[in-house]
């Protein structure tokens, strides 16, 4: 009598060319699922999650075997409600690094030297009088939130001379770029220096609101506000006071809410340049993506520790 078969392990991915790109990957099965519709295949262990789609993430829990969910961002706060219990969430931490870091400086260096000005001239093809614009160099910048996006972007500003500071969640030695990573308690004392504040810290429950109406009034006038993190870090009321003033400006890849309406006076608002949430969609993102999935899954596949584990087992 034959003896029991074990089913070969099935992982998703958003949608058929991801099949194609990242397989094959030792016995694992590899299928396109794009969490449109409801999937209860009992040999899925891994779902690598399409970007966006944040409420189709509820589907996860009908799958009985699953291990691990694997998202193609560095942020992971969206996934973390619908996280299964006892299932491994994993993030894509080094892959937008460099895309987001250098989306970072267009975004300071587009707001600094009026470049959405020029844009708005160029469409009335008017010569704008000549003025001088703040350049970025011996500008004072300030990094919240100093991980590996936090890192990449003080490599990309070094050359520009500015006088750079980081924060973290904790304390700790510098490194090339900086003496001294500071720790969230010194804000008070930092802010009042800053000429630019860059936001790269995830979102958790100490940094929802973290820049609010207290935080910005610590900033001096002309100051700029870079949001390249999620949008719910900054109260959006808070900012839109600071920025319909003229008193400080902003350069924001994210908003809250998202999308933002478009009768949201946050548009119209003076000094205020707004991205549609691309920081990390340059197109470094499918290469390095695909890599990371290979190498992923092929550590499933053998039973090796996983990468970039957030919560959950071993998270």
């Amino acid at each position: 009598m034959a003896g029991n078969v074990t089913a070969v392990p099935t992982v998703t991915l958003p949608d058929p060319s991801w099949v194609c790109d990242v397989g094959p990957i030792g016995d694992l099965q590899l299928r396109s699922w794009d969490l449109s519709d409801d999937l209860t295949d009992p040999t899925v262990e891994v779902v690598v999650t399409p970007i966006g789609g944040r409420s189709r993430l509820a589907r996860l829990a009908g799958l009985p075997s699953l291990k691990v969910v694997q998202v193609v961002t560095a942020g992971y706060d969206h996934a973390l409600d619908h996280l299964p219990r006892g299932v491994t969430l994993c993030n894509a931490a080094g892959v937008h690094d460099t895309s987001t870091a250098e989306f970072a400086v267009a975004l300071i260096l587009a707001a600094q030297r009026g470049i959405p000005e020029f844009v708005l001239a160029q469409q009335r093809r008017a010569w704008i009088a000549h003025r001088a614009w703040p350049a970025l160099g011996d500008r004072r910048v300030l990094i919240i939130g100093y991980g590996r996006i936090g890192r990449a972007l003080a490599a990309r500003l070094a050359p520009f001379e500015v006088s750079l500071t980081v924060v973290a969640s904790r304390p700790r030695e510098g490194d090339e770029f900086v003496e001294r990573v500071h720790g969230f308690d010194e804000l008070p004392w930092l802010l009042p220096r800053q000429d630019i504040v860059v936001l790269l810290t995830p979102l958790t429950a100490s940094t929802r609101g973290l820049v609010d109406a207290a935080f910005l009034a610590a900033l001096p006038d002309g100051a700029l506000v870079v949001n390249i993190a999620r949008g719910p870090v900054v109260d959006t009321d808070a900012l839109l006071a600071e920025t319909a003033s003229g008193r400080l400006r902003a350069a924001l890849d994210v908003t809250d809410p998202e999308p933002l309406p478009p009768e949201h006076p946050l548009w119209s608002a003076p000094g205020v340049l707004i991205a549609p949430h691309v920081g990390g969609a340059g197109d470094t993102f499918r290469p390095r993506m695909v890599a990371l999935l290979r190498e992923q899954l092929t550590r499933y596949a053998a039973g090796a520790p996983l990468l970039h584990v957030v919560a959950g087992p071993g998270g």
